[in-house]
């Protein structure tokens, strides 16, 4: 088992989430960044959809009931086990008793946890996954809390560890227009991808509210609801889109003016509050006339 001695700011339980029940209007939900959950587990030998920890900004403070190999991924964060220095990327054996603590994240937004044998939660529709939207999976983690390690997979770590690029500042992100883009003007279409956008502090894991040049629209009215996904990007009618995440409505009314590349959404799932983005044309997206 492993005791939660202290939360941090918000530590959620999420594995690669639970696909298929939109109809159902239940969201994926999953890590923000998935890219960064499978790498933990792949350092541990992992099933690479086992439940792991999922921190924001600031990590929380653990204490291991037993010897355990764990994994640190995503946002970069200084985390120690009792003084000793614990490495990212990395898988990193402890002893029983000891008593593992994450800092604030100096890039980055989630941080990953994860420990050999994943963590063993009830799941719901077939994921551990905590989604914020529908309050489905388990509740974010709570003082005093104990949490149970899944069996020791068969296989053994195989990697020491993985070079992982430093996250950018100002990444740039692609988009493929569509499928409402002709709700908007050519020259909003225009500014989406010349523009400089930056994280509003109201933005978390259901979607990023984007600050900058308001997207004009060329059509008057609303929709009718229709299927949204994670990397959407809505535009309500004051102008300023907002960048749907992981826990996303499965339904939502506002014009898509364009889609994320699937490839950019775990970059999508580290922008910080304040942070400044921009976005291009991915290619095969198809080109402003």
């Amino acid at each position: 088992m492993i005791e939660v001695l202290d939360p941090g700011a918000l530590t959620t339980i999420q594995d690669l989430g639970r696909p298929g029940w939109a109809h159902l209007g239940v969201p994926r939900s999953g890590a923000a960044d998935p890219r960064s959950l499978r790498l933990a587990n792949r350092l541990l030998a992992n099933p690479g959809d086992a439940a792991a920890l999922e921190t924001t900004l600031l990590g929380p403070r653990l204490r291991l009931e037993v010897d355990a190999a764990v994994a640190i991924t995503g946002a970069v964060v200084e985390a120690r086990a009792g003084d000793r220095p614990v490495p990212m990327n990395a898988p990193v054996y402890l002893c029983a008793g000891q008593t593992l603590e994450l800092g604030a994240a100096s890039a980055g937004l989630r941080t990953y946890v994860a420990v050999r044998g994943g963590l063993d939660c009830k799941l719901t529709l077939g994921s551990a996954s905590t989604d914020i939207l529908t309050g489905l999976g388990p509740r974010p983690l709570r003082r005093g809390q104990r949490l149970a390690i899944g069996p020791t997979p068969a296989a053994f770590p195989d990697v020491d560890v993985a070079p992982i690029p430093a996250l950018e500042l100002e990444p740039r992100l692609g988009i493929v227009f569509g499928p409402r883009a002709d709700w908007f003007s050519a020259a909003a279409r225009r500014a989406l991808t010349a523009a400089v956008y930056t994280v509003s502090d109201t933005s978390n894991r259901i979607g990023l509210r984007l600050l900058g040049p308001e997207l004009s629209r060329v059509r008057d009215g609303e929709l009718g609801s229709e299927g949204m996904v994670a990397g959407a990007l809505q535009v309500p009618p004051a102008g300023n889109p907002i960048l749907l995440l992981a826990d996303h409505p499965t339904t939502g009314g506002y014009p898509v003016i364009a889609v994320l590349a699937t490839a950019d959404l775990p970059v999508a799932g580290q922008l910080r509050p304040g942070q400044r983005l921009r976005f291009r044309e991915a290619p095969g997206g198809g080109r402003i006339r």
